[in-house]
């Protein structure tokens, strides 16, 4: 099987960054009926055709939810607190309107790298539309809604948690349609933050794989191994440090096999195989609680049992696994 790309790197959409400092366009943009306006708020997006997300942030929506598109006038889309997104094949603008944070994130107590594994809220349905996370709807969008979601969410995201100059500490303000802002002081730029991190299969010489369950996470998720690149470091190098600081395996033969935005808050997933040329598991007990070794019967076992929840559709992690399982994981019976 080749390794499928996820949902939420499948973007049909053009960024058009041409006409993000164009600001009679983008003023005209705003008001053109035909524009589309989508709804974005702590990590969720404004959906229809159904009750909204699960209370798993991870599991799957009705299939007939979807992704809420209103018009400028609508989507009360004004002078602030706008993001362009981008055109469609028919030059058809497309905005995402952000509303006020209500989830806060812990300023102090949690480290990124747990931060990033932590439930994303959704917020009360308002005005007749449901909040949905990325996380779970991402799967049953198209290529088109995916990609201008995960703009949508990543965007929000750094705003909310940048709004002063890293330099001097003055405010800032919004530009470029909303990826740039500009400081007030100082006229410096800054730009949205994206952390890459790699995420992993390892596999052994009798080819299982090595799962592991996050120390944030409920009993029976299981999933590949995954950290942040460290300053100075390389893709590779930093594959082989995760998985040995996590699980004290140590790995050789590390590929890359396909990347994937993940917007939670800010990072960008790029997917790695590789091999391990030891087996003794060591959990570090910290940001790992637990790690094991499948064969291909037992996972799907497993998994059928209900005994091992695997990641969602929407991410890179179950692309990855059902790369290495040669086909799609088998459903939980009922």
């Amino acid at each position: 099987m080749t390794f499928s790309t996820p949902p939420l790197a499948r973007s049909t959409v053009d960024r058009a960054a041409h006409l993000r400092t164009d600001a009679a366009w983008l003023a005209a943009a705003r008001v053109d009926p035909r524009s589309r306006v989508l709804l974005v708020r702590d990590g969720s997006v404004a959906t229809s055709g159904g009750d909204g997300g699960p209370g798993d942030p991870w599991a799957e929506p009705d299939g007939e939810v979807r992704l809420a598109v209103l018009d400028p006038v609508s989507a009360g889309l004004g002078e602030d607190d706008w993001l362009f997104l981008g055109l469609d094949a028919g030059d058809v603008p497309w905005f995402a309107r952000r509303l006020p944070a209500v989830a806060q994130t812990p300023l102090t107590g949690v480290a990124s790298d747990r931060l990033v594994h932590l439930p994303v809220p959704e917020p009360a349905a308002t005005d007749g539309l449901s909040w949905t996370s990325l996380r779970s709807i991402g799967a049953v969008l198209d290529a088109h809604d995916a990609g201008l979601a995960t703009s949508a969410v990543a965007l929000d995201h750094w705003h909310t948690r940048h709004p002063r100059c890293p330099r001097c500490g003055a405010a800032t303000q919004v530009t470029a349609g909303g990826w740039t802002r500009l400081c007030e002081q100082d006229r410096s730029e800054h730009y949205p933050r994206t952390d890459p991190a790699v995420i992993m299969t390892v596999t052994d010489a009798a080819g299982r794989l090595l799962l592991g369950r996050a120390a944030a996470w409920p009993e029976r998720r299981f999933s590949t191994l995954a950290g942040f690149v460290e300053a100075g470091e390389s893709l590779e190098g930093a594959v082989r440090r995760e998985v040995a600081e996590e699980t004290g395996v140590l790995v050789s033969d590390v590929v890359y096999a396909g990347s994937q935005p993940w917007p939670f808050p800010n990072s960008l997933m790029l997917g790695f195989h590789a091999r391990a040329v030891s087996t003794r598991l060591t959990p570090d007990g910290a940001e790992l609680a637990e790690a094991r070794w499948f064969s291909h019967d037992e996972l799907a076992e497993q998994v059928r049992a209900g005994a091992v929840v695997p990641p969602g559709r929407t991410s890179i992690a179950r692309a990855l696994i059902e790369d290495w399982f040669d086909g799609p994981l088998p459903v939980p019976a009922r």
